[in-house]
């Protein structure tokens, strides 16, 4: 593979620093408003200033110092560039032409400055008034036989405010139908964590980590997906405390960091770790490795010594005598072949916890992924029990959510299934019967899309045809709707893939100037610590024609309802209005308008950090599962062969969720490329392959539909021996539809049966 025509080098640097540096300045110059997005940057997380539309990683408030990421600076840049979507732009380029482009061309083109219809005939989007796109929403809506016929997605991106607006219009039209993106991301984490300690959230805060002994980091990649997160583990690194990663790749971002605002680092392009050990359990193996640690804990217990915190498990745990009952019952070896890890790999970790006397768990989507998610959370939550770490200074479970008001969102009502108490409370403020019947979640969505039983579908936000999983299908059921409905800041795929009648609604972004009646209007966000954040725009919209995504929803509200069960344009004149409401029916916002005032928001409070168990038995719930016998569902595990893989879907660096900033990934040394296969090299050499050959990837799962990509160049990295990696959405149609979590429909996208073959159409693209 020559140098001159390679798009593999691999990368010696730090993450962060003067590589962060470049990629930024080259974004700020390609947004067409290099000056103004520079002064933008600076409003990034800061008083009178907006929240980032990135990752939901908190902070401490401190508004001397800049509060931005490379990748933070990615989404502002984008998101405040000065190319517009217009009609003349649609009156160019028909639908299908404009489906054959990448995901990074459409996203390049800029931002969506008027509502548009797509015309099927013309196969051109057109323009339509927003008076005429309430009132064809209102039509379809109206028309259906049950409200249940309709499907309302939402994006981590959407405020509290719009959110909770949503939920209201939603179900006051009648349903419960929530697809969200967090379906797809930490659905595993809520579900196992109420059932565990009663509360579907983290319970640390961000101060922890500077109490934190250790700080044990499991299937996540901060320096791509949360990088201000870069800059609190290497605090921990730098105070002599401990940071154990464990992840499938190794990655920069978890290896070693150079902080942009530390002058002397730049100056001598030095640069500090992350972590201080870092494994490299197979996908899926996590769960086996906690299993490990705990096993060793355990055995060193059952010998004399006095690890386990006997006074919290008395006193707040269920269960915890049959959960060591299984930790004994688990042989060393299954816990070493499942893992992937040595044996004293497990145990120098495992020495490291019972040496801290406060330790924090976090983790992200290489733990949520997969068919036994729920139970690696489970294992988590005991693992933290142990030594009484939950609901003590610089200790917890801190799940990383990926964007930035996902959580906030669920607390606002997003959810497919939502609590006795929240609809009580909707019906005790609004005076009418809320609907009590579960929703669909998005896999569930998909499928009754598919089968013809969801008529309307609408997006707050997001990109749902590419984010979701089995692409093919996910599209196919998309088509079958007679209506679709995107509100969005930027082109995207899911605009591509059309009911019989599709909208386009072009809305704000965290960016920009929010005007209404009553003057310039702020939202609120919640980030992964409970925190309440304010958020007020700083750039001049591009386009009186582009809307608030609240005056957009109360748009379509009153235009479907009425003034029922509330005015819903007057709540919108001014947004404090909404969080009244908010403050009505959802507890810790009592007094909510006041409190958005605080310097650095306020917190929400968390039950289990005050080990108040919201549990039936009100204590925290121990589940001793079983290690699984295979990570992989039956449906694959009956198609296995000795040359079958599993793969892993992943970010690159110059991506956010599905929108593509640009074509190279730093880290991982990938130039002007997305379609790679990130592979261990004896993989590459036992199965006769040759590094940057073409190969097609096939799904192994027990129906009869063929899943399968093409031309995926092959790159030789450092990843266990049988596991492979590549970058989502291009990837997404291998993951089935019927390939979920177990107790949640969280899709399996870090563990998915496949089979490579070289590419016929490309067997000598070897450089």
């Amino acid at each position: 593979m020559s140098k001159k025509d390679s798009y593999f080098t691999p990368y010696s640097g730090p993450a962060g620093g003067w590589g962060a540096l470049k990629s930024t300045t080259e974004h700020l110059l390609k947004s067409d408003n290099a000056v103004r997005n520079v002064h933008t940057l600076l409003k990034t997380n800061q008083p009178n200033g907006f929240d980032c539309p990135g990752c939901a990683w908190g902070e401490k408030h401190d508004p001397s110092k800049i509060r931005f990421c490379e990748n933070g600076a990615k989404a502002v840049n984008w998101e405040a560039t000065g190319r517009k979507v217009d009609a003349d732009f649609f009156a160019q380029y028909d639908v299908s032409w404009l489906n054959t482009q990448s995901d990074y061309f459409l996203e390049y083109q800029g931002r969506l400055t008027e509502p548009m219809r797509y015309n099927s005939e013309t196969d051109h989007y057109e323009t339509i008034s927003w008076d005429d796109a309430f009132a064809l929403i209102a039509k379809h809506l109206k028309a259906l036989p049950s409200p249940d016929d309709a499907a309302f997605y939402t994006s981590g991106r959407a405020s509290n405010e719009v959110a909770y607006l949503y939920q209201l219009f939603v179900r006051a039209y009648g349903t419960n139908n929530f697809p969200d993106c967090s379906n797809m991301c930490h659905e595993a984490s809520g579900y196992a964590l109420i059932s565990s300690i009663g509360i579907g959230k983290g319970t640390v805060t961000i101060e922890d980590f500077e109490e934190a002994d250790a700080v044990f980091v499991f299937g996540q990649n901060p320096g791509t997906n949360h990088p201000r997160m870069l800059d609190t583990l290497r605090e921990v690194v730098d105070r002599g405390a401990q940071v154990l990663t464990f992840n499938t790749l190794k990655e920069r971002g978890l290896e070693r960091f150079q902080n942009p605002q530390k002058p002397v680092e730049m100056m001598t392009n030095s640069s500090k770790p992350v972590n201080t050990g870092y494994f490299t359990p197979k996908i899926g193996g996590d769960m086996a490795a906690i299993r490990g640690m705990a096993k060793h804990l355990v055995e060193r217990q059952d010998a004399g010594e006095a690890l386990i915190d006997w006074p919290f498990v008395e006193q707040h745990t269920q269960g915890f005598d049959d959960y060591l009952e299984k930790v004994r019952a688990t042989s060393w070896e299954q816990i070493i072949d499942q893992s992937g890890l040595k044996r004293d790999e497990i145990e120098h970790a495992a020495n490291v916890y019972i040496n801290a006397n406060s330790v924090i768990c976090t983790w992200a989507m290489g733990i949520t992924q997969h068919h036994h998610s729920v139970a690696t959370i489970h294992e988590i939550v005991n693992f933290l029990s142990l030594r009484g770490n939950i609901g003590k200074p610089g200790a917890g479970a801190c799940p990383v959510r990926g964007h930035s008001n996902v959580q906030g969102d669920r607390t606002m009502g997003i959810n497919e299934h939502p609590s006795e108490a929240f609809l009580n409370a909707l019906e005790t403020r609004f005076k009418m019967p809320m609907p009590r019947q579960s929703g669909l979640a998005v896999v569930d969505t998909i499928r009754a899309m598919g089968e013809g039983k969801i008529k309307v579908f609408i997006g707050l936000g997001g990109n749902f045809a590419a984010a979701t999983p089995d692409t093919a299908a996910t599209q196919k059921a998309l088509e079958q709707c007679d209506l679709t409905v995107q509100i969005s800041t930027k082109l995207n795929r899911s605009h591509l893939i059309t009911g019989k009648d599709a909208l386009i609604l072009p809305c704000l972004g965290r960016t920009d100037i929010d005007r209404q009646v009553n003057g310039e209007q702020q939202v609120t966000v919640e980030d992964s610590f409970s925190m309440v954040h304010a958020s007020g725009g700083v750039m001049e919209p591009l386009s009186e024609q582009q809307k608030s995504e609240p005056w957009i929803v109360a748009g379509m509200a009153e235009a479907t309802l009425g003034k029922h069960p509330v005015d819903w344009m007057s709540l919108v004149e001014d947004y404090g209005r909404i969080r009244e409401l908010i403050a009505d029916t959802i507890p810790n916002f009592d007094n909510f308008n006041n409190k958005i005032k605080t310097p650095g928001g306020f917190y929400l409070g968390n039950s289990a950090r005050d080990r108040a168990w919201s549990t039936p038995s009100k204590k925290a719930l121990i589940h001793a599962h079983d290690l699984p016998e295979n990570i992989l569902p039956a449906q694959a595990r009956n198609k296995l062969t000795e040359t079958s893989l599993i793969l892993q879907t992943l970010r690159s660096h110059d991506q956010y969720n599905t929108t593509i900033y640009g074509l190279n990934d730093r880290y991982r040394g990938i130039k002007n490329e997305r379609d790679v296969v990130f592979m261990n090299p004896a993989d590459i050499k036992r199965l006769g392959f040759s590094e940057g050959q073409s190969v097609d990837m096939a799904t192994l799962w027990d129906d009869d539909q063929e899943r399968v990509v093409r031309n995926f160049k092959l790159v030789p990295y450092d990843i266990p021996a049988g596991n492979i990696a590549a970058y989502y959405p291009e990837t997404n149609p291998l993951v089935p539809l019927d390939s979920h979590g177990e107790f949640s429909n969280t899709p399996t996208s870090k563990s998915i049966a496949v089979e490579l073959t070289a590419s016929k159409s490309d067997t000598d693209r070897i450089r």
